[in-house]
This record gives structure tokens, sequence and C-alpha cells, in this order.
């Protein structure tokens, strides 16, 4: 295993000690609503340092970008390496007590995202990939499905609270899709969804307005699990765009023909 996944599954271990012992008392959470139906709390926040701490002890001269303490200093100083962080993903469903959440970080080297963790410490799922050493879960190798049309697929996707036009264009896509497969599932993780789907339990994801912390560890899982992972168009600068089709390639090619219309 890679020295610098090593070190992220530690970070990973971490943070989730932290939202593990955080969700025996979900009463004593302190809740703060970022924008309409966006949260953070102070078990995001605890969660993040613990994993940024173990990160920067190892490798104090790479750049973090994290969802709530933001970039590091150094992340625009050509810093060859960078780290992507979700310490939390599925806020919602963890105040809730809604048993759907993880723990995402993602290395990027030049650019070019090249080690994967999504921890789901619930179920202490542990999904891990190396750019080019393919995808795994707990320590067994995975796969997308080899399913070749959406009509037998089981998809996931996702909302992310906007505009009313937001919500029609979600309302409008979950119809089309809905209609032409056998179930979509709205459970609240996309970087979830996105190791769901490299290991086989979703046939496809899709999503538009996500960050890049939801999307890269997930999205490295995918395409080393032999997926695809793309813009609704199709074209691949989904991370920082934030519109995201992953997807079994055949199933992902009619996944763009039916999204197209909204990218």
């Amino acid at each position: 295993m890679h020295p610098m996944l090593n070190t992220a599954i530690k970070a990973a271990r971490r943070g989730a000690a932290v939202i593990n012992r955080a969700s025996f008392d979900l009463d004593r959470v302190t809740v703060t609503e970022k924008q309409h139906n966006d949260f953070v709390t102070d078990v995001d926040q605890a969660a993040e340092r613990a994993i940024i701490e173990v990160l920067s002890k190892a490798y104090p001269e790479h750049a973090i970008l994290a969802e709530e303490s933001g970039a590091s200093a150094n992340t625009h100083d050509e810093n060859e390496f960078l780290w992507i962080i979700d310490p939390l993903d599925g806020t919602t469903n963890f105040i809730h007590g809604f048993p759907q959440y993880c723990v995402s970080i993602a290395l990027a080297q030049r650019g070019i995202v090249t080690q994967a963790v999504v921890y789901d410490p619930v179920r202490n799922d542990l999904f891990t990939a190396t750019k080019g050493a393919g995808a795994f879960l707990n320590d067994k190798r995975i796969r997308v499905t080899k399913l070749d049309r959406i009509a037998n697929a089981l998809l996931g996707t996702g909302y992310v609270a906007g505009s009313s036009s937001a919500l029609q264009d979600y309302l409008n896509m979950y119809q089309i899709i809905g209609e032409r497969s056998q179930g979509v599932r709205r459970a609240g993780s996309a970087a979830l969804d996105l190791a769901y789907v490299a290991a086989g339990r979703l046939d496809g994801f899709y999503e538009k307005g996500l960050k890049p912390w939801d999307i890269a560890a997930g999205a490295l899982m995918v395409t080393e699990a032999g997926g695809i992972v793309g813009e609704f168009s199709g074209e691949s600068a989904y991370l920082y765009k934030g519109d995201v089709i992953a997807a079994s390639p055949k199933v992902f090619g009619q996944m763009v023909a039916l999204l197209a219309p909204f990218a």
C-alpha cells in the first residue's frame, strides 16, 4: 500500500473516532446553518482538525483544501500535493442519527487525484484507491457492475439546496431517470454514493452543484473500479464544476444521453 494512502487511512480513522464519540450523544452537538439546509456542527470542525493534524504532521509541506476551514495558505503556491478533505459528508444525516455518512480524503498531485479514502464509521467500511492500482473495500478488490442497460439499474442521486430553478431541475431529472431505471435513491452522502458505485452497490450516480471535497475521493474509486466519471455533458472537468455522473461504462453513456440537457 502506498505510504500516502496509509497516512490518509490513519487520518480518516482519527476523524471517524471524533464522529463516533459524538454519535452517542447527539443532543450535545452544536449545529449551525451555513445556508438554507446546509449545516455544520462542532463535530465536523473537530473531525477536520483531527484529520489535518495527522496529515500535516506527516507532510507539513502539503497544501490542504477542506470543507470547513477552506484552503491553506500554500494552496496557490504551485504546491505539488493537495489534500482534499470532507470530514463529515452527510452532516444532515448525522445530526438526525440517520446512519449514512462518511469521512472523505483525497490527495491530488499536480491536479490529478492519486490517493483516495472514503470511510463509513457506522459500518466500518473502508474504501480505498490508488491511481493505477485499483479500488478496494476492506482490502478486497471492488469493481463496478457489468450492467449494460439503464432499465435494470439502481441509481443514486442527491440535491444541493439552492434556487427554485435548481430544485425544478432536480425534480425533472428525477422523473426522467426514475422512469427509465429500476429505482433512484437519495441517501444524502455523495462521497459514499460514489464509493457504492465503485463497489457495485449502485449502478450509477448523478448530482449537480457538488464541491471538490464531495467528489474527489469517490471519483477515483469509480475509475479505479472500472467505471467512468464525467460532467453531464460527458466531459471530464467535473471536479471543480461540480456536476457529476458516475457509472459502469455502458450505463454512463445512457445517463449522459438523458441528462445532457441539464448540463
